[in-house]
């Protein structure tokens, strides 16, 4: 009798060791669970590694360890986790499109279009879907392709005023005007005192070769707020194309007084002092400009100029040898390089340098008759040889 009892004791015992496991990973992931719901990060990590250790095969807490990364705001690691899970269960719902937010908010764009692309054909009227590959192709300057998804997606949200503007900028850098005078006037009824609304229809009307218009739009933008970003630089560049240079010279203080680091206002508003004839007011300028942007080709041609003008030759020799070897097919460097040589008793560098000059303008010359040559009732006479130039 003893026997038999102290038998069926060790089989029970065994029989509880047995589900001892059993009972800890169903433990282990419910107290995984509990701690990411209390947002205790560091635990339900802990917590769901363990899982991950004692179930190899499932994707769950893989795809648990990918959220937490990404709620921490660590990209590479939750994508790195959320590719394990996929690789074990492609299909398990949510993760595919976790997965997308991770790479797009890591800026993997193309490849987010990638991820998502499956999911968008399967939810073609998915908002979120939607908005994540437009801003994609957007992210990747691919802005032809990505009009498309922003219009689908403003149509559905017209009073998202951050998306309508995202997809008037698209439409600006695709070079579909129309699209951004469409989107303008939703912009305006939504907030008639846009001035980032102001400076992308100016932008388009310019590039429509409508100054006038351009001029008005970035006149109404400044009025709208004086503080926009750019505003005032908007302003002044189209001022500064029109040898408007006084005025433009005020813009591009303004936009300065904004913002003390804004490096083309700063070159902008250089220029036009040289424009004015007060290189000694530019020259302060250009000096911090070249060691603030030594790669800027426009600013060492414009402190080459002063230089030379001041009669500072070597100094003006040494910028505008910068200024051709960082833009090698600009004219101008070209022609005031030639004439510095030439005040310089260096002959045969000086015809080197206009010749340079001289074979570029016949070459965008031909490239200019060429192109008008295919316009029907186009004027095809050759345009006049080399002229100086003007200072850009």
């Amino acid at each position: 009798m003893r026997y038999i009892l102290k038998h069926r004791l060790a089989i029970s015992l065994a029989w509880a060791i047995s589900c001892l496991p059993a009972l800890s990973q169903v433990d282990q992931r419910q107290i995984a669970i509990s701690f990411e719901q209390q947002g205790r990060t560091a635990e339900a990590e802990s917590a769901w590694q363990t899982v991950a250790r004692e179930h190899p095969s499932s994707p769950e807490p893989l795809a648990h360890l990918g959220l937490l990364e990404a709620r921490q705001e660590h990209y590479p690691e939750a994508i790195r986790f959320y590719r394990k899970a996929m690789d074990l269960n492609p299909v398990m719902p949510g993760l595919r499109l976790n997965l997308g937010l991770a790479l797009f908010k890591n800026g993997d764009y193309k490849q987010t279009i990638q991820t998502l692309e499956p999911l968008l054909k399967a939810q073609p009227d998915d908002q979120r879907l939607t908005v994540l590959t437009g801003m994609s192709h957007y992210g990747l300057g691919e802005y032809a392709a990505a009009n498309p998804y922003l219009k689908r997606a403003a149509d559905r949200d017209s009073q998202n005023l951050t998306l309508l503007l995202t997809l008037a900028h698209s439409c600006l850098f695709s070079k579909q005007y129309q699209c951004v005078l469409d989107e303008f006037r939703q912009i305006v009824s939504l907030n008639a005192e846009s001035a980032e609304a102001d400076m992308l229809v100016g932008e388009a009307l310019d590039e429509m070769k409508d100054p006038e218009g351009a001029m008005r739009e970035f006149r109404a933008a400044v009025q709208a707020n004086p503080k926009e970003p750019n505003v005032h630089f908007g302003l002044g560049y189209l001022l500064w194309t029109k040898g408007q240079h006084p005025e433009a010279a005020k813009e591009f203080q303004a936009e300065i007084d904004n913002d003390p680091q804004h490096l083309q206002a700063m070159l902008y508003l250089a220029d036009s002092e040289m424009q004015m004839n007060r290189a000694d007011d530019a020259r302060p300028s250009l000096e911090k400009l070249v060691k603030m942007s030594p790669d800027n080709a426009m600013a060492h041609l414009d402190l080459g100029i002063v230089y030379a003008e001041q009669g500072r030759k070597q100094d003006a020799l040494a910028e505008l040898q910068i200024a051709i070897k960082i833009a090698p097919d600009n004219v101008n460097a070209r022609w005031r390089l030639g004439r510095l040589y030439r005040s310089m008793g260096m002959t045969a560098e000086a015809k080197a340098e206009f010749d340079k000059a001289s074979s570029l303008n016949k070459a965008e010359d031909e490239r200019l008759l060429k192109v008008m040559s295919t316009i029907p009732g186009s004027n095809r006479t050759s345009p006049a040889g080399v002229t100086a130039p003007t200072n850009k």
